[in-house]
């Protein structure tokens, strides 16, 4: 596996990193690649996620921490200088093979160093029970690009702050909560962050690939796509009824624009892993379709849900369009 290396070993924010993923997805012609990098303080979304729903707008502005839309979906994170983030990328399409190959690489790197990693759930790396990294998955141009975090030494308080409301009470229940639910790597290795990143970069991959200076200015190009102030803030369409579960897939709300009955409008929020292109299959596949269970079954029939969102049956997401109101 090639290790994509920078020819400089600047900071950059952490919109050059996502946009060098999906350069790299784009234009080169790897089997497999990886990546690692570090930023400073910043909050990351999913892409199906509100803004204002998961982040401490009034604190991260306060404190300077720099906030950024992925394309990928799962839950909103915190990175810093002691958190490094990882990027896998492969010509792999299946998502349950490549999150469960990513996954049981990176545990197996910890235990080679003495930690008792597990791949877990969905997206984690748990040590004794503990999170130490979490991960998110999209696909783009015919490749698979896994991302996510590896807590090494963050400020726990910090995050908790920046991705909670603002309310004392709960920030102090939360970072109680969150050091009881995750770990730094730091608690369990006797190296420092940079021998650490040495050591992963050695045992993961075999060989590198320089980007180019050329190159380098195609990622700053299409990083403006993630600088842009309606793709950071989002779209929230304006909606009749809302409908909310948490299945398999993960945190879903579905957002429903009705007018007599007939669907107008759907959005769909939350930390599930997106797979497919909802505008342009599902969402479209229902519009003007009437909203009730017997004409949302038969306008799905033959339809794979799992296409457009990672987990999700097709059942499950009826289910959830007839719920009970959030």
């Amino acid at each position: 596996m090639n290790y994509i290396a920078l020819p400089d070993i600047g900071i950059r924010r952490l919109s050059f990193y996502l946009a060098m993923e999906e350069y790299v997805a784009r234009n080169l012609d790897l089997e497999e690649c990886f990546f690692m990098w570090q930023v400073h303080p910043t909050v990351i979304f999913g892409r199906n996620q509100l803004m204002e729903n998961e982040v401490n707008l009034k604190y991260v502005r306060e404190k300077g921490i720099e906030v950024y839309r992925r394309k990928s979906g799962g839950g909103c994170v915190y990175a810093d200088l002691s958190n490094i983030m990882f990027c896998y990328i492969t010509k792999d399409f299946n998502v349950g093979f490549t999150f469960d190959t990513y996954l049981r690489r990176v545990a197996h790197l910890l235990q080679q160093l003495g930690v008792p990693a597990v791949a877990s759930g969905r997206n984690d790396i748990l040590i004794h029970e503990k999170k130490v990294s979490g991960n998110a998955f999209y696909r783009v141009a015919g490749k698979s690009i896994v991302h996510g975090t590896m807590l090494f030494d963050t400020n726990v308080e910090e995050m908790v702050r920046a991705i909670t409301p603002s309310d004392e009470k709960l920030i102090s229940k939360g970072v109680e909560s969150v050091r009881k639910r995750v770990t730094n790597l730091s608690e369990h290795l006797e190296m420092d962050i940079e021998a650490f990143k040495e050591f992963v970069r050695k045992h993961l991959c075999d060989g590198e690939r320089m980007l180019t200076r050329e190159e380098i200015a195609g990622i700053e190009e299409l990083e403006k796509e993630y600088l842009a102030p309606e793709w950071i803030q989002g779209n929230n369409p304006r909606y009749t009824i809302v409908k909310r579960s948490y299945v398999e897939a993960g945190e879903v709300e579905v957002r429903l624009e009705l007018k007599n009955n007939i669907i107008k409008g759907m959005n769909m929020i939350g930390d599930y892993f997106l797979v497919g292109d909802l505008d342009k299959g599902l969402f479209a596949r229902l519009k003007e379709t009437e909203y009730s269970r017997e004409a949302i079954e038969k306008r799905l029939e033959g339809i794979a849900m799992e296409e457009y969102i990672h987990n999700l049956t097709t059942p499950q997401f009826v289910n959830l369009l007839f719920g009970t109101n959030a």
